[in-house]
């Protein structure tokens, strides 16, 4: 049965984003992610819809690509730079998955399912487990995560849809199959693509520098220093205005671990690095539109990329609407808290020029 010539349109979709990242100077990682889930949705095509049988074998394990290459891309996004060791193990599922299809070819698709699963889930869980991600610029907030997020339910949706397949046939209703691989597996090709080649999913770039040692335990004076340590640096040294400035590069500069570094301040303030650094930037932005700013300018000398992102955290740590503040509107007086994002008025006037 013919098959839509959707396979052919995301082939095409994908390949024109794989190399718009190349050519950008997007991460590599990224690069190879893109181009593999472009390959796979022309292998759809040239099988499905064009009827070149011969590449059917090749599915299979092409597809189980997809999942380990997605993994090594969101961890050399978010948590941490990939060596070529680690890589080479996760190239065992195709390795496998190829395995399976010579020797024992009835188990491929339960493999494949099971790949994709699994996949799927590390992703989700590795996301629960974190509450800052080291590589993720720290201006886009949970953005990173929730693309990441969709990501791996993706995975896991592509995976459920063998089910459905095997339903079409167990009914009698095998013509369905090939709409499912068809509309299933083009959706879910675009998907992953689409929101990897994101800026937010990708992070910022770091540079190379030596391990930091794992953190003791510490008292809560010593997390009050960190965090104290952490203002002062930021008063003298506006790192935070940097719109690519990630948890990584803030650490590495205040010679920190990562994880040091975030436990400390969501255990003095209750919130994370993310929304301690936004507020800074908060206090600057207010500075800047108090002294004849423009409420777009003071959003770009502020370190935000995003409107969107910087009302939200606007309204968060003031209690009011850039807008607002340009007109002079009373302050919010909710507190003075930076971390829980409040502060007052005056507190904003007097201590954004810190930022």
């Amino acid at each position: 049965m013919p098959m839509l010539p959707v396979p052919a349109f995301v082939a095409l979709v994908l390949g024109y984003l794989a190399l718009r990242t190349l050519l950008s100077g997007g991460k590599p990682l990224l690069v190879v992610f893109l181009t593999a889930c472009a390959v796979q949705a022309a292998l759809v095509a040239l099988v499905g819809g064009y009827g070149l049988d011969g590449l059917r074998p090749v599915l299979p394990v092409s597809a189980t690509m997809i999942p380990p290459l997605g993994w090594i891309t969101f961890q050399d996004a978010l948590i941490s730079r990939v060596s070529l060791r680690a890589m080479a193990l996760h190239g065992t599922a195709p390795a496998f998955t190829l395995f399976c299809r010579v020797f024992a070819p009835e188990t491929t698709d339960v493999v494949v399912s099971l790949v994709f699963l699994g996949y799927g889930a590390s992703i989700l869980l590795q996301l629960r487990a974190r509450s800052d991600m080291p590589l993720a610029r720290l201006d886009a907030g949970r953005v990173p995560v929730v693309i990441w997020q969709v990501l791996g339910w993706a995975l896991i949706v592509s995976a459920l849809s063998d089910v459905l397949i095997a339903l079409a046939y167990a009914t009698g209703n095998a013509d369905w199959a090939g709409w499912i691989i068809s509309v299933f597996s083009s959706l879910v090709l675009l998907v992953l693509g689409l929101l990897s080649g994101s800026p937010a999913a990708s992070g910022a770039e770091e540079g190379e520098g030596e391990p930091l040692s794992a953190p003791s335990p510490h008292s809560v004076a010593e997390d009050a220093g960190i965090l104290a340590r952490l203002d002062t640096f930021l008063a003298h040294e506006p790192v935070h205005l940097d719109p690519n400035l990630t948890l990584a590069r803030l650490a590495r500069r205040l010679h920190l671990p990562e994880k040091r570094l975030s436990s400390a301040v969501n255990r003095v303030t209750g919130s994370n690095v993310s929304r301690h650094i936004n507020a800074w930037r908060i206090r600057h932005a207010c500075r800047l539109i108090e002294d004849g700013s423009t409420v777009t300018e003071a959003m770009l000398e502020s370190g935000f990329n995003t409107k969107s992102n910087f009302n939200r955290e606007f309204r968060r740590v003031t209690g009011k609407a850039p807008s607002q503040w340009q007109r002079g509107e009373e302050h919010s007086s909710k507190g003075t808290n930076v971390a829980d994002g409040s502060f007052n008025g005056q507190a904003a006037g007097s201590s954004a020029g810190r930022g």
